[in-house]
């Protein structure tokens, strides 16, 4: 009896992401969600740049490399040539809230029936460390060295939060990937984001608080407990919106 697999939907190819990176266990609950829903088959993503920019080489389904910012921009179009398909995104912050911050809002805004999943790690992992629009107040980076300043900077942007006060999107959670829990918690909000473009109810992202320990300048065991400690209590972990079980209610 086989206890524990590869999921068909992830290649056998290794991944290029550095020690102690939860990119990986994102990727694989995403591939999970493809198999239990067996709609492999039918899936179309879009990469983005940073970090993941070669998630492409890591699914089995097809996928197309979109501009800086721009997947939720090739999804739409992607999902309104093939409305049969089952279409998702994988971008990171500096990719989903820096340059590609009006395709996300309008996205949303116009309930696209598509699936986005962000890593939110609170810097920019693949240009080599610089502030991000996620980065915490204080926090140091290579753009930052004395730690972010709110009062030249601004404060981070809380994706979520900033999107559930739009009347479009269907479902916003935020969730992590640090401990036992949380990782079963962010499976089961990934498969419902693609549920629920299953069932045609439009915009779906998730959130995902993510370690970065080789820009953080930590070990990844001290990295997780930095997302623990200092990104929960900053991006709160919950549903932000949940349109039709809101309705369910009344």
């Amino acid at each position: 009896m086989v206890v524990f697999d590869k999921p068909h939907a992830l290649s056998d190819l290794p991944m290029h992401y550095c020690p102690g990176c939860t990119h990986g266990i994102v990727h694989r609950l995403v591939a999970e969600v493809i198999d239990e829903l067996e709609i492999e088959g039918k899936t179309i993503g879009i990469a983005p740049v940073g970090c993941s920019v070669m998630a492409y080489d890591y699914f089995n389904c097809d996928m197309i490399e979109a501009a800086h910012g721009r997947a939720p921009a090739v999804a739409t179009g992607v999902k309104r040539a093939l409305p049969e398909n089952i279409v998702f995104t994988y971008q990171g912050d500096g990719d989903l809230a820096s340059i590609g911050m009006a395709e996300t809002v309008h996205s949303a805004a116009r309930n696209e029936n598509i699936t986005v999943i962000f890593i939110n790690n609170a810097i920019y992992g693949m240009t080599g460390g610089q502030m991000a629009p996620t980065t915490l107040p204080g926090q140091v980076t290579q753009t930052s060295p004395y730690g972010r300043d709110v009062n030249h900077c601004g404060y981070p942007i809380k994706v979520c939060e900033m999107l559930s006060t739009l009347d479009g999107p269907e479902y916003l959670e935020r969730v992590a990937v640090n401990n036992v829990k949380n990782v079963k918690n962010a499976k089961k909000a990934i498969k419902k984001a693609f549920q629920n473009q299953v069932e045609g109810k439009g915009f779906s992202l998730v959130e995902v608080i993510s370690s970065c320990p080789t820009n953080w300048g930590l070990t990844p065991q001290k990295a997780l407990e930095w997302v623990d400690e200092k990104m929960i209590p900053y991006y709160p972990l919950g549903v932000y919106k949940d349109r039709s079980a809101k309705e369910a209610e009344k």
